[in-house]
């Protein structure tokens, strides 16, 4: 398959030996201040785009993409406000993006766990629940797009929370999460149910971005011949 990637840092540079690895063609890269290679014919060439940047150039990228008929697969967070412009490209004319909060295998069987928990805990008013995540100083949103789809997933079962909030809030139907940038750690998320008699903690840790990277190839091999809005719960039957 071939592959263009925008956004070619760290993320990039794991993605691309990934995708070496599993036997695909990397025919384009295009990092910051190259927008001019959305162009090339090397760029109209792939089959589908790996696209890793930042919020602010993401839509950009997006639409670029879609001009030169090639499909997105996306892991940017902090810019779904312009969500319903690429539902609606893909409904109404025909384009194909993949996104995902977080490619990682293991992070997306933690959202399966965390859906599964909070079933559980709406049973039991007496646990409060709150959220932490930690990330590398470099990361530009907060809280994270995985700490928001943990929280809309415990939002979603918990009748007692109405809305997350950014930090510590005394407001029983606030989800508080507490978002820590520290160093260079590719990402650490935490659910804590706390009562007067015990706390319950499930907590994922990423260990590389090598996970994050695989997830994102292996959505790149999915979304080759659909079309669409697509996500992990296309390509993962347990979520």
């Amino acid at each position: 398959m071939k592959i263009a990637l925008i956004g070619y840092g760290k993320m990039g540079h794991e993605i691309e030996r990934i995708a070496l690895e599993r036997g695909h063609e990397v025919v384009c890269t295009i990092d910051i201040h190259e927008d001019e290679k959305f162009d090339s014919p090397a760029f109209s060439s792939a089959e589908v785009a790996i696209e890793f940047t930042s919020p602010d150039s993401a839509l950009q990228n997006y639409r670029r993409a879609f001009a030169a008929g090639v499909p997105v697969v996306s892991g940017t967070t902090g810019w779904l406000k312009h969500l319903p412009e690429i539902r609606e490209a893909c409904e109404k004319e025909g384009k194909t993006f993949f996104y995902a909060s977080n490619f990682s295998l293991g992070v997306n069987i933690f959202f399966a766990l965390n859906n599964y928990l909070a079933r559980i805990m709406n049973q039991f008013p007496a646990y409060d629940v709150r959220m932490e995540e930690t990330h590398h100083i470099h990361k530009l949103d907060a809280p994270s797009g995985t700490a928001i789809t943990l929280a809309e997933g415990i939002l979603e079962h918990i009748d007692r929370k109405e809305k997350w909030v950014l930090d510590k809030t005394d407001k029983a139907g606030e989800l508080s999460i507490k978002a820590f940038r520290e160093g260079e750690v590719p990402g650490i998320h935490s659910v804590i149910y706390e009562s007067e008699a015990d706390s319950i903690r499930i907590t994922h840790d990423a260990n590389s971005r090598r996970g994050f990277a695989l997830g994102a190839v292996l959505a790149a091999e999915f979304t080759r011949g659909r079309s669409g809005f697509l996500g992990m719960k296309d390509m993962l039957d347990f979520l």
